[in-house]
């Protein structure tokens, strides 16, 4: 079986993808036992669409692949940490659990507004039985925010 390294490797591929398409500097891709089931990259820009972020991509996709609404059995990996929307959607979408490398602190001092609540406090104060796993590649996901920013040339 592959490890969770492996995962985030392809969340860091998507990030880098949408980088190097002119979107912003994040990754996520939901799993199945060992299978891949949809990867994905903010396309907000894109798609002039602020709800677009990588997260809701992927849950997005994974639901069209499997024909259901319901991503129960599956885990999603993430380079970073879900903002307050996301965390939501992983909720109702009934993912298992979300592993997520840099933190919202990372995503704000790349000039992102993130809103400042963390993941994990969401999810519990909500009662949700999303399993959260912080800080998997939190050195590499961070360094994201870096290679987006010297693509750019400027903060967001």
């Amino acid at each position: 079986m592959r490890d969770d390294d492996h995962w985030m490797g392809l969340a860091i591929d998507a990030a880098r993808s949408g980088i190097a398409s002119g979107q912003s500097p994040f990754g996520a891709v939901i799993v199945r036992g060992d299978d891949l089931i949809a990867s994905a990259h903010n396309v907000v820009w894109k798609t002039t669409d602020p709800t677009a972020h990588a997260e809701v991509a992927c849950i997005r996709g994974a639901c069209q692949a499997l024909g259901t609404i319901s991503l129960a059995g599956c885990r999603m990996y993430t380079t970073c940490e879900p903002c307050p929307m996301c965390a939501a959607a992983i909720h109702w979408s009934r993912l298992d659990s979300v592993a997520y490398g840099a933190g919202i602190a990372d995503a704000l001092r790349a000039g992102f507004t993130e809103l400042d609540v963390p993941c994990e406090k969401l999810l519990r104060e909500g009662a949700s039985r999303v399993q959260t796993r912080p800080g998997l590649g939190a050195q590499r996901c961070a360094a994201l925010f870096d290679e987006w920013l010297a693509a750019r040339g400027r903060a967001y």
